[in-house]
């Protein structure tokens, strides 16, 4: 166990509204290396023992996306300097104006891909979610944060072939401006998968969707079914194939029932084995996505669902 160097889990256990948890391996005889997504440790136990559209936002807004003025992630200092392909250009375009918009009853709500000035306030949210399902000691925060961003920084490097997605709230009256509402990791082919997946394993071409938290204040308000929808309406114009998978916690009823009512089924469960491993019992749960001609077909097929509260 000690000759692993410190990395961070592609994954948190998704209760959108509640707690979240993803797990974390710190190799404490060495200081902590950039971190590879070729080397994710899963268990961070061992620390410590509606009306659905895609659209552009109004530019008014800072932190909007308009179409005569798109954010260049070619020009992000974190993307990486491999040799995009002419698809791959394509798909970082698609990336670029890609925006999920939805009309809350408290407020609105918009889901665009995260920018690399937000990825300190973005790994600031997913530390402040995994100390708080593991009870940690607040010691571990400048820990966990400087680990987090290191984990998002090695995975903006895989875009277009896997993103980081952040959520926007406003509320009604819009006192408190624009808020970090949430964010969740959208993988979308073998290129942008991680080598050491959770368990039960899903299949390593498959779209995957992980690490999906809410900001603490905001919950309870139907956002986090809203990353998950803006998750899939992006993997329906990004990904060849359309089985999406996603990991549940066994004791996570929440999240569970959620799923299924998105139309996600378990293909999969763990071990009772992996509890030797002081890891919780998983379910790997999978949804065939509707293949969408264009965004204005799915915005049709999606605006009379049932939101859930």
């Amino acid at each position: 166990m000690a000759a692993a160097a410190a990395a961070l889990s592609p994954f948190l256990y998704l209760d959108p509204n509640q707690r979240q948890h993803f797990h974390i391996h710190l190799n404490p005889t060495k200081t902590p290396p950039f971190l590879s997504s070729r080397n994710p440790l899963l268990s961070l136990q061992r620390l410590h023992q509606c009306n659905c559209r895609c659209s552009f936002p109004s530019s008014s807004s800072p932190n909007s996306v308009t179409p005569s003025q798109y954010y260049s992630f070619l020009d992000d200092p974190f993307r990486g300097s491999h040799f995009l392909s002419n698809e791959e250009l394509e798909k970082l375009k698609a990336l670029e104006s890609f925006v999920y918009l939805q009309e809350l009853e408290s407020g609105s709500l918009w889901v665009r891909v995260m920018r690399n000035e937000e990825m300190d306030l973005t790994a600031g949210l997913l530390a402040e979610s995994f100390a708080e399902s593991m009870l940690m000691p607040l010691g571990y925060g400048a820990l966990l944060r400087f680990l987090v961003k290191q984990y998002l920084i090695e995975r903006r490097a895989v875009m277009p072939h896997a993103v980081t997605l952040v959520g926007f709230y406003r509320d009604k009256g819009g006192e408190k401006g624009n808020e970090l509402a949430g964010t969740v990791e959208v993988c979308f082919d073998k290129r942008g998968a991680n080598a050491s997946p959770p368990t039960p394993i899903p299949p390593k071409n498959s779209p995957y969707i992980c690490n999906m938290t809410v900001t603490k204040q905001l919950r309870r308000r139907g956002i986090g079914w809203h990353l998950l929808k803006a998750s899939e309406e992006l993997l329906s114009q990004m990904a060849s194939t359309k089985e999406v998978y996603l990991h549940c916690r066994m004791i996570d009823e929440a999240p569970f029932n959620m799923y299924i009512k998105a139309g996600y089924n378990v293909v999969q469960t763990d071990s009772v084995l992996i509890l030797l491993t002081l890891q919780r019992r998983k379910h790997l749960m999978c949804k065939k996505l509707p293949v969408y001609n264009s965004l204005y077909e799915s915005d049709m097929s999606e605006s009379g669902e049932e939101l859930l509260s």
